[in-house]
């Protein structure tokens, strides 16, 4: 009985597919859902750093849902590339529907730029390019180098040196002028920090700034569910 003949995958395209794989399995993540909605929209660590404008880190969420979420009893963890310690900044108020939410964090020391008024305030110094950061729906610290929980509402890696991050790479790598920011203004969720996220300047946003809706057509919860992963 004559066979096909088998197909052959030339060497270099398989070892590059078992890579990504690998690194997708290795990325872990997998609790942050694609149709959340809040999520982390931007993030910056250059501040304070030398040559910097702005003087502080910062971490942005905004609401691409269609209701107000309440996010007091939340918090926004985060830990070094390769880490396994997570150091957390509490939450509190409500994000309106296309609102963002201004988290700031600590300083290098120079800049000349303070960020508009934070709707909520740490002291965790965020790497200007490489980390990781969850957003997650209680106090609970997370633990080891890529932390699987149901709390975790949203998760961001960032910068090559990464471990741990949604879909198959991390995002790029921010710098003292750059931060990492979703595309569509936050729009976005793919569950791919890679294809998430691009860079460019920081333009750090509050709860002040202009709603940015989302939806071009009126939404209700009943279609919300089906309109979402057009948003995705």
């Amino acid at each position: 009985m004559n066979m096909a003949p088998a197909l052959r995958i030339p060497p270099r395209i398989a070892l590059v597919a078992l890579a990504l794989t690998g690194w997708a399995l290795a990325s872990g993540a997998s609790d942050a859902r694609a149709d959340g909605e809040i999520v982390i929209s931007q993030m910056y660590g250059g501040g304070g750093n030398t040559g910097a404008d702005l003087t502080n880190d910062f971490i942005e969420l905004f609401n691409r849902g269609i209701t107000p979420v309440n996010v007091t009893g939340w918090t926004v963890q985060y830990a070094v590339s390769f880490g396994s310690t997570w150091t957390s900044t509490p939450l509190t108020g409500t994000i309106p529907v296309g609102g963002y939410y201004l988290i700031q964090e600590g300083s290098g020391g120079f800049g000349t730029t303070p960020l508009p008024t934070p709707d909520a305030t740490g002291s965790v110094n965020l790497s200007a390019t490489a980390g990781k950061c969850a957003l997650v729906n209680n106090s609970t610290l997370l633990s080891g180098t890529c932390p699987s929980s149901l709390a975790i509402v949203d998760f961001v890696g960032y910068g090559t040196s990464a471990n741990c991050f949604e879909g198959v790479a991390p995002a790029g790598a921010p710098s003292i002028v750059n931060s990492i920011q979703r595309y569509s203004q936050g729009c976005q969720d793919t569950d791919d920090n890679y294809s998430d996220f691009f860079d460019a300047v920081a333009v750090p946003r509050n709860a002040a700034w202009p709603l940015n809706g989302c939806h071009p057509v009126a939404v209700t919860p009943s279609t919300w569910g089906k309109l979402k992963s057009i948003y995705r």
